[in-house]
Formats: structure tokens, sequence, C-alpha cells
């Protein structure tokens, strides 16, 4: 018999709602201690026509909406990880990066990928925070 002591750190699981984080086993975000991953978040199904400005925007409420069930603020965020379809579309993209973000100016890497689950999806963004002790 393990003598092995449960860990003392809780875990909350956090869904948005989304179709595949039932589908795929996933969580929107999981909240360990004071860290908070959110998984990787495109626009939902209602921007099939949206610019990548705007999916970008979408994505972020999303994740805005996880990090504040799980206690954070923008101010919490320590990264971001973003890919793209089109590596032109940087500015786009930082544009609504930096609305958000601005003066918090979290880590970040920005990348271009052949595609997501859904061909018109144009970007996906992972966010990693850490709350104040």
């Amino acid at each position: 018999m393990s003598s092995a002591k449960a860990p003392t750190t809780t875990r909350q699981n956090i869904s948005s709602g989304a179709p595949f984080e039932a589908s795929f086993g996933y969580s929107r975000a999981v909240k360990v201690g004071a860290h908070i991953h959110v998984s990787g978040t495109c626009a939902p199904l209602g921007h099939e026509k949206s610019d990548v400005y705007t999916q970008m925007k979408a994505a972020l409420d999303i994740i805005g909406k996880a990090l504040g069930e799980a206690g954070a603020t923008w101010a919490d965020v320590v990264r971001t990880v973003i890919y793209v379809r089109d590596i032109n579309e940087a500015d786009n993209v930082g544009r609504a990066h930096v609305e958000i973000f601005g003066d918090i100016r979290p880590a970040s890497t920005l990348v271009q990928v052949d595609s997501f689950m859904r061909p018109w999806q144009k970007v996906e963004i992972e966010t990693y925070a850490i709350l104040p002790h």
C-alpha cells in the first residue's frame, strides 16, 4: 500500500461549453494553485466571415471569461502563444493583443500554422496566468 500523500493543491477545470471540450476531453482552462492555463482558443461559430482582428477579439473574449471564472484578470497573464494561418496578418493580430495587454506586456510567441479545426478560422491563442500570492 502506498504511503504517498494526496496533493494539497486544488485543481479547477473551467468549461466554456464549446463542443470540442467534451468530445476531445479537455477544459477551456485549468487552474492549479496560482497557475491558470487557458487552452488554445479560436473564434466560435458565427465568425466564419470575420477578419483575423475580429476573430482574435472573439477568442480573447472567451479567454477573458475563463480567466474571470478562475479569479484572474488580464493583469495576471504572463504569457500568450498565438497561432495564425497567415503571418502577414501579424499587425492585425498584434493590434487586438495590445488593446487587451497594453502595459501588461506578457511574454508572447506568434507562429504561422497550416490550418485549424475549422477551415475558416484564422487565429488561435493560448494564455497562461499566475495569480499573485
